[in-house]
């Protein structure tokens, strides 16, 4: 992937800001899951960074469920971090970059449905881990291959190229990081259903989720592939999403 697609990537998230939280409900069920589990693990005060807030539900929520927490909003897009309304402060930075040099290092960096967006996934996750300070945690939701596989079966049937967003592999992810590092892992599988195929990807439309490295299909393209969707009369779409808790 290039700077001009990861410059696609913030723009598209930039342009939805204001109507990305009315779409966006499987990542608002993803932060609050994430942060419940932070609850859990009992992680240290101190630094504590949301990479790739967005409009902050991951950082709203880890607030809520730590009374006296403040979370530093860290994101690429400038509408995005317009759109914060928690107490905590936000920061401009590209997550392709290695993260800044702060004072201390953080007691907790946590990221929901980010990572696959970035350039190198397992090398961002490594690095991610080698920024905590000891004791840390590092805190991951995201999506990973096996997911869309009723697009790329819809695709293969059609003749047509498959235009869904490559996910990283589970393996290569936990390969980026001490296996003794691994405090507790799943993978859920969630299904959208709609009255159509095209309504499942409607979404993410609206929620700037639909940039894509390949190049697009023409409307022909698009009409065999939703002609091909399995199951046609109750189309869905699936989603194989990690639950990563490090500790440093």
């Amino acid at each position: 992937m290039t700077e001009t697609w990861s410059t696609r990537v913030l723009q598209a998230f930039g342009s939805s800001a204001e109507q990305y939280n009315a779409s966006a409900h499987l990542q608002q069920g993803m932060a609050w899951q994430l942060a419940n589990r932070c609850r859990r693990a009992e992680i240290p005060r101190g630094l504590w960074v949301d990479l790739g807030s967005g409009t902050g539900r991951l950082a709203d929520a880890l607030e809520q469920q730590h009374p006296g927490a403040s979370v530093l909003r860290l994101d690429g897009s400038d509408a995005m971090l317009g759109s914060q309304t928690g107490p905590g402060a936000t920061l401009l930075h590209d997550l392709n970059q290695d993260l800044p040099r702060w004072p201390s290092a953080p007691t907790l960096l946590c990221s929901s449905f980010v990572l696959h967006w970035l350039d190198d996934p397992p090398e961002r996750l490594h690095h991610w881990y080698s920024q905590l300070a000891c004791g840390g945690w590092l805190a991951v939701a995201v999506p990973v291959a096996g997911s869309f596989e009723q697009w790329h079966q819809a695709a293969e049937r059609a003749g047509v190229a498959c235009t869904a967003l490559p996910f990283p592999r589970l393996e290569s992810l936990l390969a980026a990081v001490p296996a003794a590092s691994v405090r507790w892992q799943r993978v859920q599988r969630f299904s959208r259903r709609g009255r159509r195929p095209v309504d499942l990807l409607r979404p993410m439309i609206r929620t700037g989720a639909d940039s894509t490295p390949t190049a697009g299909l023409g409307p022909g393209a698009w009409r065999r592939l939703f002609r091909h969707w399995p199951q046609p009369e109750q189309p869905t779409l699936s989603w194989h999403v990690l639950t990563l808790m490090l500790q440093r």
